[in-house]
């Protein structure tokens, strides 16, 4: 198995070194406490030719999803329910250690957490999405782009996904004749069915310290990360590792009960988000980025 070689960032020394220093007295460099996420930001539908869309930036990381929903068969073993497709990019302009090319295993990670994040609570009832069982279902593209790299990529793209489903809408169509579907992509039928909120709340770890929403500064130094996956029901529904250390059995509990509240913070900001839809849109100028 090939590893696409990853290249970091450049961080002084000294910055490290006192990242290192104040982790230790339960510090952080930008002055967050541990356990604070970076200041967020939303628009909805930026994207008019999508179905569904949302731009998020977290701190200095910013990722804009696009929803698109076509009609297309079902899986072999999954007749009677719809299709998601979660895909991740990371455009070159978003950081300097990004090169043009296919996904690589970063994207591939990120695209893969998401998926899972949205699949294993049943985020989105598939069973609503059957047009002809066994034959024709809507299948839905979640594209995430990443257009700025400041860290925590990983919640951006959640945050940004679970935005971009929830607003979607399924577009109009006739059946005009046994088999054959005429779809109009400028009329929409109903919203996507969402069955719950989800969303992934990603630490960095430094020995026994644990901080949430890492910035890219941080993520240069720490060498394990934990992304959790939850549920607005309040169940844990994915975790993924990266990095060389292990984990205790009790920096897993305490990692998962911060999990678990953070998530509610962030399930809760999607819910008022969602709730006022009129105050978080901002159509995406062509020549911003």
């Amino acid at each position: 198995m090939s590893i696409t070689p990853v290249k970091e960032p450049i961080l002084p020394k000294a910055q490290a070194e006192a990242i290192v220093k104040l982790l230790k007295k339960g510090e952080r460099i930008d002055g967050r406490g541990l356990l604070d996420y970076r200041p967020i930001k939303v628009y909805l539908n930026p994207i008019e030719k999508a179905d569904g869309s949302s731009h998020v930036i977290l701190g200095t990381t910013q990722v804009i999803t696009g929803v698109k929903i076509e009609l297309g068969e079902p899986f072999a073993d999954r007749p009677d329910e719809g299709v998601l497709q979660v895909h991740a990019e990371f455009v070159p302009l978003a950081s300097q250690t990004f090169e043009p090319g296919p996904p690589d295993e970063n994207s591939i990670e990120v695209a893969r957490v998401v998926d899972r994040s949205l699949r294993e609570p049943k985020a989105i009832d598939f069973k609503q999405l059957v047009v002809a069982p066994g034959k024709k279902v809507w299948v839905v593209f979640n594209d995430i782009y990443l257009i700025d790299h400041g860290g925590n990529i990983m919640d951006a793209s959640m945050l940004s996904s679970m935005l971009a489903l929830a607003t979607a809408k399924i577009p109009y169509y006739e059946e005009k004749e046994p088999g054959v579907y005429v779809i109009d992509n400028k009329r929409h039928t109903s919203p996507l069915p969402v069955n719950t909120l989800a969303a992934t709340v990603t630490m960095g770890i430094h020995e026994d310290v644990i901080i949430v929403d890492p910035s890219i500064e941080e993520e240069v130094v720490l060498n394990t990360f934990l992304t959790i996956a939850v549920d607005e029901k309040g169940r844990v529904c994915g975790i993924q590792k990266k990095g060389i250390a292990g984990l205790s059995r009790k920096m897993l509990d305490q990692a998962v009960e911060i999990a678990l509240n953070k998530g509610g913070f962030l399930i809760d900001l999607i819910r008022k988000i969602l709730n006022n839809p009129s105050d978080y849109m901002k159509p995406l100028e062509t020549n911003q980025y």
